[in-house]
Order: C-alpha cells, then sequence, then structure tokens
C-alpha cells in the first residue's frame, strides 16, 4: 500500500518562502557588492600608496639607467627596495622588465595586461610562475618620459586579506537574515491575525451566533468583509424570501382548498358545473404557485412592471368566497369601473384582494363593499370593507405583523394582512385600516401611479 501525503496549501507558508527568498538576494547581493567596493577600495588605497612610493620606483629605474640622474628628487630617495615592475609603451608592449621580474620570468606582463586592462580594477593576472599577481597601473612623467609602469604584487597575502573580509561580510549577513526571519515570522503571524479573527467570526455565522462579520478590520480587508456581509445580507433574505413564499403559498391555497370542498358538498350543481369550477380553482392554484415561485426568485421588485383589470378578478374571487360562506348569505357589492387597470401584477392583485376579500366574507356579518379608483391625486385606490367588529385602534398596526392576528377565535396563521402589506410597500403604497360607514373594518390600499 503506497502512502501519500498531500500538503495543504497555506498562506503563510507563501508569505515566509517569498519573503524569506527576497530577503536571502538581496542580502547576498549586498554583501557581494560590499567585497567588490572593498577589494577596488583596497586596490585605490595600494595605488595611492604606489604613487607615494613614485621616488622609490624610479630609484629603481635610475639604477637601470632608464631616467637621467637629473632629479633632486632621487637623492632623497635612500630605500633600495625592490619591485615586480614591467614598462610599457603605449601599445602596452613590454619594453622593460625589472630585474626581480625578470627572476620570475614574467617577460610579458604589459601583454596579458593588455587584455584586462578595460575591465573594473582590481586587476588580477596568473603569470607564467604559476603565481597569482593584482597588478596596479601607474602612468606617471618623470624627467618628460611617460611611462606606463606596471607593478605586481602577490596577490597570496591580499587574497587572504579580501578572504577574512568576506568571511564576517557573510557572518553579518547570517546574523541580519536571522534576525530578519524572527521579524518575518513576528510580522506575518501579526498580519495574518484578522484573517483568524476572520475565521473564527464566520464559523460563528455558521453555528448562528452570529448573522454579519463586525467591523474594525484593516483597510485593505475591509472590501472583502463589506462584500462578505452584502453577500449574507442576500443570503438571508433569499432565504426569508423563500420562506414566507413558502407560507404565503400555503396561505393562499388553503382558500382555494376550501372553495374545492364548498364545491363538492353543494348538491345544488350538477357534475359538469363541479368539475368546471373546480378546475377553475385547480388553474387559480396554478397561477399561485408560479407567482409565488418568481416572488421567491426575483422578489417584490421583479413583478412590478405590469397591468391587470380588476373587475373580472375581483368578480371570480367573490364568486369563490360565496361557494365557501354560503351559509352566512353574504351581500357583496363592488364599485369598480369595468376598464379599470391595477398598476401591477396579477398576482400581486389577487393576493391583495383574496386576503381582504377572504378576511372580510369571513368577519362580515352580511355585507361587504369592495371600491376601486383613481383619487383626486391620481393614485390608485383599493378599499375593502365589511360590517363586520371591526379592529380596535391599538391592534391596527399591530396585525400588519406576520404571526399577529386580532381575532384569536378563529383559525389562521396572521399571514394575510402581513403579505398584503408587503405587496403594497413594494409599490410604495400604504396600508390603512379605518372605521367602515357599515360600521366594521375599513381596509384602504394607497398606491402612487
Amino acid at each position: 500500500m503506497q502512502l501519500r501525503l498531500k500538503f495543504k496549501k497555506r498562506l503563510l507558508t507563501r508569505m515566509f518562502l517569498t519573503s524569506l527568498s527576497i530577503i536571502t538576494l538581496v542580502g547576498f547581493g549586498l554583501a557581494w557588492m560590499v567585497n567588490v567596493l572593498h577589494a577596488q577600495n583596497s586596490y585605490n588605497e595600494e595605488t595611492a600608496q604606489l604613487i607615494a612610493e613614485i621616488p622609490q620606483v624610479a630609484a629603481e629605474l635610475r639604477e637601470h639607467d632608464l631616467i637621467p640622474d637629473t632629479s633632486a628628487w632621487l637623492e632623497e630617495n635612500n630605500k633600495q627596495e625592490r619591485y615586480v615592475i614591467a614598462s610599457c609603451d603605449e601599445k602596452f608592449k613590454q619594453v622593460w622588465t625589472s630585474s626581480l621580474a625578470v627572476d620570475r620570468g614574467l617577460f610579458d606582463t604589459c601583454e596579458r595586461f593588455n587584455e584586462i586592462r578595460n575591465d573594473s580594477p582590481p586587476y588580477y593576472l596568473t603569470m607564467a610562475d604559476d603565481r597569482g599577481y593584482f597588478v596596479y597601473l601607474l602612468a606617471v612623467e618623470i624627467a618628460g618620459v611617460h611611462y606606463n609602469l606596471l607593478v605586481m604584487k602577490d596577490a597570496a597575502k591580499l587574497e587572504q586579506e579580501y578572504s577574512k573580509f568576506s568571511k564576517r561580510t557573510y557572518i553579518r549577513l547570517a546574523m541580519v537574515l536571522a534576525l530578519a526571519l524572527i521579524l518575518l515570522v513576528s510580522a506575518a503571524y501579526w498580519g495574518m491575525r484578522p484573517l483568524v479573527r476572520m475565521q473564527n467570526e464566520l464559523q460563528s455565522i455558521n453555528q448562528g451566533k452570529t448573522k454579519s462579520l463586525s467591523e474594525g478590520y484593516p483597510v485593505e480587508l475591509e472590501g472583502v468583509t463589506q462584500a462578505l456581509n452584502q453577500l449574507l445580507q442576500q443570503s438571508s433574505a433569499q432565504q426569508q424570501r423563500y420562506q414566507n413564499a413558502m407560507n404565503d403559498l400555503a396561505h393562499s391555497l388553503k382558500t382555494r382548498l376550501a372553495a374545492v370542498h364548498a364545491i363538492t358538498d353543494d348538491t345544488s350543481l350538477n357534475k359538469q358545473s363541479a368539475n368546471e369550477k373546480i378546475m377553475e380553482q385547480i388553474s387559480q392554484m396554478d397561477q399561485l404557485v408560479k407567482y409565488q415561485l418568481k416572488r421567491a426568485m426575483l422578489g417584490r421588485q421583479g413583478l412590478k412592471q405590469e397591468h391587470t383589470p380588476i373587475a373580472p378578478l375581483v368578480e371570480q374571487l367573490a364568486q369563490m368566497l360565496f361557494k365557501i360562506y354560503r351559509d352566512k348569505q353574504v351581500q357583496f357589492k363592488a364599485n369598480i369601473s369595468a376598464n379599470l387597470l391595477f398598476p401591477g401584477n396579477k398576482g400581486d392583485l389577487m393576493e391583495l384582494c383574496g386576503n381582504l376579500m377572504e378576511n372580510a366574507f369571513r368577519l362580515c356579518i352580511s355585507q361587504v363593499q369592495v371600491t376601486a379608483h383613481f383619487n383626486e391625486q391620481g393614485d390608485f385606490e383599493l378599499i375593502v370593507e365589511d360590517d363586520g367588529p371591526g379592529v380596535e385602534e391599538q391592534l391596527r398596526q399591530k396585525i400588519i405583523q406576520r404571526g399577529v392576528r386580532a381575532d384569536t377565535q378563529s383559525p389562521g396563521q396572521g399571514i394575510g394582512l402581513a403579505v398584503c402589506d408587503e405587496i403594497v410597500s413594494s409599490y410604495g403604497g400604504s396600508l390603512k385600516i379605518e372605521e367602515s360607514h357599515l360600521e366594521g373594518a375599513l381596509f384602504r390600499i394607497t398606491i402612487p401611479a
């Protein structure tokens, strides 16, 4: 059996590796530059020192009769130090070699130096004696004669000094990298704390303890937290729409099912008439299901841009309610113009009229009246009133809320008026409960045209 280890991708690990790689690359680059600058600085110092020693160099040239004995400063140079020197012409052809260079067999110094003289100093050559030399170019004029002097010094001692300097540089670099790593780890964990906090809050939201992310996140995460809160609000609103739509659908279907039962129990109808009326109720049920599903998906705002005839729908609902409450012998009156249009969706109009008229038929004594018109301000008004017990003034705002009912003795869920208020609010209108001239309740719906 083969065991496969699958490592999880971690943002913190990526931050560590990327940042540490950058720091290491920059650190080693700086160390390399420091070493180069140190070598160049050492070369320049040695060149300056050789320039200071030009009298001693000239003394060696005088010993070989290469310059005339006319300079007084040569007499001041009593130090007889031997140098590894080569003299070159303007084309860097070797024209003279010091005795120490001759002893070491260095006869092609100028030619070799000519190959590297355009490089950056320090100049390093491995000569015929298999030894490494640092070469210093001195362009001088002595007694009116121009000289290109190449002074060579054994590289072993200087390389040892460079090696010590490089070692110290890289040790310091290692210390800096160690400190940088500690600071990087601290900064990473400190920087990741808001994400850990976000994770904990999302878990609390998932467990139902909270509903949104709190404030106070860093500026870089504010856009993320705002987007997540908006998403959570939309999801909550969508869930609430689904729940309300299902409750409203059950409430609406209840009335149609009651009508179906009333039709089947009506012995005055023949089989064909009963079937036609039952199919009519089933058709209304189908419309209600489609309406509620569309409302659950789009919300109220997606159901506005329509116009619906009012009179036929009110008449249809009245005939259905006559069947359900036939024992009451309700006197129904509709004051609606035949060509009047409701400024909205047919499903919305069916919910408004259906809920209000069903309440009126259920609670009235014997009279129900529906009026629809455009008032003097040009706004649409729908009024449903009855001669029942009415609604006490202190209850008029409460019964519009979901689950609140004025009449606790009769069956119901307290949904109908809440649905009406939601529909009217979505159109920017208002639902008011007043006292009717029939001495019962009056429900006035006003929708801006």
